[in-house]
């Protein structure tokens, strides 16, 4: 069962430059940048409430964030919903017939579990289903 949104992903070409506005202009708490390396992204994160505002800068022109920049430019990447059972609610999408980029878990940033439906089964929006890691 999906618990509430846990944080909207925003592509970005520079975290520092972006930081201006979500930090200084908007007074968000910058709450810190992280490397993930195996989706070739830094990020960083801004609490708003229980929800965060991901900044996302790719680390290679090979990252799906670079790829997404290039086509789109910057803006909102995806919306994340965060469930206690990612495995189920993949397993349940699947049963579906729902798209799913990621068919099973994988690591993210905080060390959470993630995974990403399809924009072709969601309207058109990149969906991640999140899971706090037991590790």
């Amino acid at each position: 069962m999906i618990k509430r949104v846990d944080h909207i992903g925003i592509a970005v070409n520079n975290i520092e430059e972006a930081l201006k506005f979500w930090e200084k202009s908007l007074g968000l708490l910058f709450a810190g940048v992280e490397a993930v390396e195996t989706q070739k992204v830094k990020t960083a994160f801004l609490p708003v409430g229980e929800v965060m505002v991901e900044l996302l800068e790719p680390t290679d022109k090979d990252s799906p964030v670079a790829s997404f920049l290039e086509k789109r430019g910057p803006g909102i990447h995806h919306i994340a919903f965060y469930t206690d059972d990612i495995e189920s609610e993949l397993k349940k999408l699947s049963d579906e017939g729902i798209t799913l980029i990621d068919k099973s878990p994988r690591r993210g940033a905080h060390g959470k579990l993630i995974a990403f439906i399809h924009p072709k089964s969601t309207g058109g929006i990149l969906v991640e289903l999140c899971q706090k890691s037991e590790e």
